[in-house]
């Protein structure tokens, strides 16, 4: 089973790009600050970097920015390249299956002017009450 889940904060502003064959995709990363501290007191931190697809690509970019803090669970997937001098690398990259937006949105709603998708709630309606007739038989 390739699963991970992540709780971190976006390093950069997510990239909302396309395939040539017109399918959107996003590349982001996050920062995850590990559970323990070094010897000399200092929090390790390790960056993912993720890639979502279609309708969810476009979502996270529209509505999150650098410093935004998300969830993410995907899958791990290794990748070979030769980098410019010819050495071959692997690069490790999460592949987005599901994101949640942990900011809140009084923090994030400054997106062209529009607020988070979830900031716009309708207030619910309070039933109306009409008065009794109470005759003072008990009905049982």
């Amino acid at each position: 089973m390739n699963k991970v889940f992540l709780i971190g904060n976006l390093t950069r502003d997510p990239e909302l790009s396309e395939t040539p064959s017109g399918v959107a995709m996003c590349r982001f990363s996050i920062a995850v600050n590990r559970n323990y501290t070094s010897s000399d007191g200092e929090r390790q931190t390790d960056f993912f970097n993720c890639t979502a697809w279609r309708g969810q690509a476009e979502t996270i970019a529209r509505y999150t920015k650098k410093g935004n803090k998300v969830a993410v669970t995907g899958s791990i997937q290794l990748r070979n390249y030769e980098d410019n001098q010819g050495v071959k690398r692997t690069a490790v990259d999460v592949i987005v299956q599901d994101v949640e937006f942990l900011t809140p949105k009084s923090d994030s709603s400054d997106f062209d002017g529009e607020e988070a998708p979830h900031a716009a709630a309708v207030p619910k309606k309070k039933p109306s009450l009409r008065p009794m007739d109470d005759d003072g038989d008990i009905p049982f």
